[in-house]
């Protein structure tokens, strides 16, 4: 009589981030993020496992970051402020890629505001949002740096912006929570790409899929028929896990069988046929079209379509559409709070302080003058106006020059 043994399916040495065990956080000093409150870290392991999701999330931030700032010369302190806002020598330009990293990624994100009673300087710092929850007061966001061993005695209390507490050192803080609005989600924001988690799965699995396929040599799934007689389970199980590491692969499923033996082996791999790698492709291309989509996002603008051809005219339409429906949205929602303090605390006009935008490609050559590249987009022109007398090179080197 035939028995069948054991089912061997595929095994993967990396664990599989959209299934988590971990234990529920209870604590009446916070609120939790997440069921378990360790949603930041199960976002932070997909964003690291699915390529077009974390691609898309690295775009988002540097287009929103943008190039730099531009702001009125005439204020030395702006210049300052742009070239260093903190102790640790970071630019504006640095802090908000962080900020913006973390507001794509998480829908929510931190930056510490470190001031002293006279306002005689004015810090800014960035907070890993994975280390921040929002007080039960709702009115302080508390920093830890590890919420699975969560202690009172090691969590930092900051106040959320505008608010303001005086530290051990003497200096007044604040800090200040960007989150994106999703209507029932009063603590925490949450990200715009919530609805495409599943189809990142997808991407995830199916990338995974490919590579379990190259690491087995495209070995085929089937039924491994052993031709030996055995006495007992323990013999046929030791059976089974030589022929195992012999014969059984991934990502397909191997079916041992131990039959009776007879005077002649008769052991033999039967393989079962599938034609299902199309299926897969298209799958994953799904998945990829819906990760874009659920991102409020552009193919073009990520990568996607360069292997078809580099089309610099659609990456200049859809780079118009994000700048006017995404980026200068997030933009201004980043530095409003931050022309605040410095209005408040520095006595500074901040008004001038405003992001530089360039798209990706260049649809006019610098060597061109204003008044051409006006002329080229049906604008109003004058040759004999001295401002339209510069050449687009010109106007870009005098951009840099402002960045911070």
């Amino acid at each position: 009589m035939s028995k069948i043994v054991k089912i061997c399916g595929a095994t993967t040495d990396t664990p599989d981030p959209y299934i988590t065990k971990a234990k529920r956080v209870e604590s009446k000093d916070f609120w939790r993020w997440g069921s378990d409150n360790r949603l930041p870290k199960l976002l932070s392991t997909i964003s690291r496992c699915s390529t077009t999701h974390r691609r898309i999330i690295n775009d988002k931030a540097d287009y929103i970051t943008g190039k730099g700032f531009t702001f009125d010369s005439e204020v030395p302190l702006l210049e300052q402020f742009v070239s260093q806002v903190n102790g640790n020598g970071e630019s504006l330009r640095q802090l908000i890629n962080k900020v913006a990293f973390d507001k794509s990624l998480f829908g929510n994100a931190f930056i510490e505001v470190v001031t002293d009673e006279e306002h005689t300087f004015l810090s800014l710092y960035h907070q890993d949002a994975v280390r921040c929850r929002v007080a039960k007061d709702s009115k302080h966001i508390l920093l830890h740096c590890n919420w699975d061993n969560y202690s009172p005695k090691e969590v930092i209390s900051l106040p959320i912006y505008p608010l303001f507490e005086q530290q051990a050192d003497g200096t007044l803080r604040s800090i200040i929570h960007y989150k994106d609005y999703e209507p029932g989600f009063d603590h925490y924001g949450v990200p715009p790409y919530i609805a495409g988690l599943g189809v990142s799965a997808i991407a995830y699995k199916t990338d995974r899929w490919n590579i379990s396929r190259l690491d087995n040599s495209f070995q085929p799934s089937g039924v491994m028929i052993l031709d030996d007689a055995v006495d007992n389970e323990s013999d046929a199980e030791r059976m089974v896990r030589n022929a195992e590491e012999r014969f059984a692969g991934k990502p397909g499923q191997v079916m041992f069988i131990v039959k009776d033996g007879s005077e002649s082996d008769n052991s033999r791999f039967v393989p079962i046929s599938t034609a299902s790698d199309g299926d897969w492709e298209s799958l994953h291309d799904q998945a990829t079209n819906d990760i874009v989509v659920a991102h409020s996002w552009f193919r073009s603008l990520s990568g996607l379509d360069y292997s078809t051809g580099f089309n610099s005219e659609r990456i200049l339409h859809e780079y118009e559409i994000a700048l006017n429906t995404v980026i200068l949205t997030e933009q201004e929602e980043l530095l409003e709070p931050l022309r605040e303090l410095l209005t408040n605390i520095l006595k500074v006009d901040a008004s001038s302080l405003e992001f530089v935008n360039r798209p990706p490609t260049r649809s006019k050559p610098i060597y061109m003058k204003v008044w051409e590249a006006r002329k080229a987009d049906g604008l109003e022109y004058d040759p004999q106006d001295k401002e339209q007398q510069y050449f687009l090179s010109e106007i870009t080197k005098y951009n840099v020059t402002k960045i911070g």
